[in-house]
């Protein structure tokens, strides 16, 4: 088959559509000049109907005219649902014999033996699919699947600048009902206010090249601007808020500018450019290729950049059509930011003195804009489906960072209660900062330790506001999970000295590298694991590759430089683990003693109890560790087989049932018989009637969120735990299932504030 230039083809179409003629007639003459430049006997064009779930053909040449705007079928539903479902083209010589195939009733296509579908996708959007058609049994070529991506690019973005129908496109106002919709909380918060969508449309008026050598030199123009602008946004004197110094943000910005200089992604660029897009269509085009190719990838790391190369991408748009870049002082009052996703420059750029919260269709709670928000302190829900379709700019909305929730336009009654819930809120924060500075001491004279949880070196700053004792857990990951590689050691050194200089004279415990799972290391690979929660994480990855756990070693104990340190070690289920990690250890501080090198003043080695495997493990363990810090988040979810990450049994189990609350008794005893300090650190431990039962059980130290400390705090300092303690062991001694309505019974009884 002989296929024109994609060049010649592009002005044939350009031409044709520079002809009078509504948006039908401009479809109608596109499938024919396809049809007739790629010798196919059939082209046409699907588009989703309204309902977002259908593809209606809109235009053919070859099928039978009569079933245009009548034939539809569903997404996922023969070739062309699985295009417009996949992101993928589909290239086949046999149809009728293609995985998925399905006939569509009248249009005659049933002659047609050969198929190649491409999706018309612009911005991350599938729009529609494009589709040729031969009765010749043959695989299209590569030059012929080009061409046909190449026109979906120019169908795309025409039907978004209002040259093609787009039937998805609600009218103006179509919808001003209330919704309700559910992501994940990734920046904790509320926030009511007015919308502000990231994404207005940009409208390419003209997606073909009038010149290939200008629309080149303007590409080349356009990237070295968006160079620069990031170099300056990173320096901080751009509109951004400028988070100065080094810092977990910090690693994110500097991924941020390597993508930027990526050449790779300018010779991209500049082969569609070649292949006769206007410069801004050829961002388009490789970016939505892009963007299909990542969803697809299974690397975490990878799939998590997605929103930097959205967020570059979008400013260079901006360059080449001159478009301004956003201002702090363009955003409305009480501004909540509305965007499918969003990248770290972006957010930064936004800053936080009018920005209320934000709300993304897509994100996880470990992306860059998830780190980005934490440090502003802007309230964030991430993985809303459907919020790009039902949100409409200036419509009130609440973002709910607590509950993971997005409500759009709510009711008077919804609003009027998530005000009083902040008023509420306020004046409760106000009455537990008078307890800040006080001891969760107990009615009948129990101390317990309050102690906050971290991850960021911006979390530090709660160590003071929260009343906190000090850092129960410091997790190191982070910095490891934002970076291409391993950190360099000494960019962890000062990491780990600003976490201890901010932390002053109040203890930090250090967590080593809690990796795998659900947090996998971009740098290091490992096989696919059907259950990685229980495979290849943590202290096994330190242990089997100890060059990058004793690099970490090497920069804690750097960092440390003569003030105390406290390290334990994550997952262990053996004792002779334990033992191990902590040889590796003392290699490294004979290591720094022979280089003359500041040691600390005090080191403290201990271990999470995570598994209930180590709960039984030999005496010599529970002797030899410095502390212990039971893990309750993994521990529960091991001790009931209940993924915690799986919604439809996360909340399955009682963290107050009674053969748990054994299970932790049996620890207690085991750590005063042994001789180890005891702690617990996880969700369980920020719930006040939960804090109660585990002081109870006998844990005088407990871990927590910050803003968990004091509404802990204030119930302790209410409770008589004697008698608590008693209600529990009534509970236990009954073979109960749960003790849950025993101790809520006493400490109503009590009047204690839950």
């Amino acid at each position: 088959m002989s296929v024109a230039s994609p060049r010649v083809l592009l002005r044939r179409i350009r031409e044709a559509l520079a002809r009078e003629g509504d948006g039908q007639t401009r479809l109608d003459r596109i499938v024919k000049i396809v049809a007739t430049n790629m010798v196919a006997e059939v082209c046409s064009i699907y588009l989703f109907a309204r309902d977002g779930k259908t593809l209606e053909l809109f235009a053919t040449e070859g099928l039978n005219q009569a079933s245009v705007h009548k034939a539809s079928l569903a997404v996922g539903h023969g070739l062309v649902g699985r295009i417009a479902e996949t992101g993928r083209p589909i290239n086949t010589d046999d149809a009728a014999s293609t995985p998925g195939f399905q006939f569509i009733p009248g249009t005659g296509e049933e002659v047609f033996r050969s198929f190649l579908g491409a999706p018309i996708r612009r911005q991350g959007h599938t729009l529609g699919v494009l589709v040729v058609q031969n009765q010749a049994a043959r695989r299209y070529d590569e030059d012929e699947v080009d061409a046909l991506e190449l026109i979906a690019t120019v169908i795309a973005e025409m039907t978004d600048a209002g040259a093609l129908p787009d039937p998805t496109r609600p009218p103006v106002g179509v919808d001003a009902r209330p919704a309700a919709l559910t992501g994940v909380a990734a920046a904790e918060g509320v926030a009511i206010g007015k919308i502000v969508l990231h994404e207005p449309k940009i409208v390419l008026a003209n997606p073909i090249a009038e010149d290939v050598d200008t629309e080149r030199g303007r590409l080349r123009e356009g990237m070295a601007a968006l160079r620069g602008e990031v170099d300056r946004l990173i320096a901080g004197d751009g509109h951004g808020v400028g988070l100065h110094g080094p810092g977990e943000h910090r690693d994110v910005l500097d991924a941020y500018r390597m993508i930027a200089n990526d050449r790779g992604w300018l010779r991209r660029l500049e082969a569609a450019v070649e292949q006769g897009l206007a410069a801004e269509a050829a961002v388009e085009k490789v970016q939505t290729e892009t963007r299909a190719r990542l969803e697809r990838t299974a690397d975490h790391y990878l799939r998590e950049r997605l929103s930097d190369l959205d967020d570059l991408a979008n400013r260079l748009l901006k360059k080449l059509l001159g478009v301004a870049p956003t201002a702090p002082d363009d955003l409305p009052d009480e501004a909540v930011l509305i965007a499918r996703a969003l990248g770290p420059g972006e957010l930064l750029e936004y800053g936080q003195s009018r920005l209320r919260g934000v709300a993304l269709e897509e994100g996880s709670t470990g992306g860059h804009a998830a780190i980005v928000a934490r440090a502003l302190n802007v309230p964030l829900v991430v993985g809303v489906k459907g919020l790009i379709h039902a949100a409409e700019l200036d419509d009130p909305v609440i973002v709910d960072g607590d509950a993971g929730r997005v409500l759009l336009r709510p009711g008077a009654d919804v609003a009027a209660a998530y005000r009083e819930t902040l008023a509420l809120r306020a004046a409760e924060a106000e009455q537990l900062r008078a307890l800040r500075d006080k001891p969760a001491l107990t009615k009948d004279g129990v101390r317990v330790s309050l102690q906050m949880n971290a991850g960021l070196l911006t979390d530090m700053a709660s160590l003071s506001e929260s009343g906190a004792e000090g850092v129960g857990l410091y997790r190191t990951e982070l910095q490891y999970l934002i970076s291409a590689r391993a950190p360099r050691r000494d960019a962890q050194t000062v990491l780990y000295d600003q976490v201890l200089a901010a932390a002053g004279d109040r203890p930090v415990v250090f967590r080593t590298l809690d990796m795998g799972g659900d947090k996998q290391l971009p740098f290091l690979k490992g096989d696919y694991e059907e259950n990685p929660a229980m495979g290849w994480r943590a202290i096994r990855i330190a242990l089997d590759r100890p060059l990058l756990f004793r690099m970490q070693l090497q920069a804690l104990l750097r960092a440390a430089g003569g003030r105390a340190l406290a390290v334990m070690f994550p997952m262990l289920a053996e004792a002779s683990e334990f033992e191990r990690a902590r040889e590796l250890v003392q290699i490294e501080l004979d290591r720094a003693e022979r280089e003359g090198r500041p040691l600390p003043a005090a080191l403290k080695i201990g271990a999470m109890l995570e598994t209930p495997a180590l709960a039984f493990a030999p005496r010599r363990f529970y002797e030899a560790a410095d502390f212990i810090s039971v893990g309750g988040n993994d521990l529960m979810s091991f001790f009931f087989a209940a993924d915690r990450g799986n919604p439809r049994v996360q909340g399955r189990y009682d963290s107050l049932n009674c053969a748990f609350l054994r299970l932790l008794r049996l620890i207690v005893e085991r750590c005063e018989d042994g001789g180890a300090p005891l702690s617990f650190c996880g969700e369980m431990a920020g719930k006040p009637l939960e804090a109660v039962a585990l002081a109870a059980v006998g844990f005088r130290t407990l871990s927590m969120r910050p803003a968990s400390v004091g509404p802990v705090k204030r119930a302790l300092r209410a409770v008589d735990l004697g008698a608590a303690r008693e209600a529990l062991a009534r509970a236990l001694v009954v073979e109960q299932e749960t003790a849950r309505r025993a101790l809520e019974a006493e400490l109503a009884r009590q009047g204690v504030p839950l």
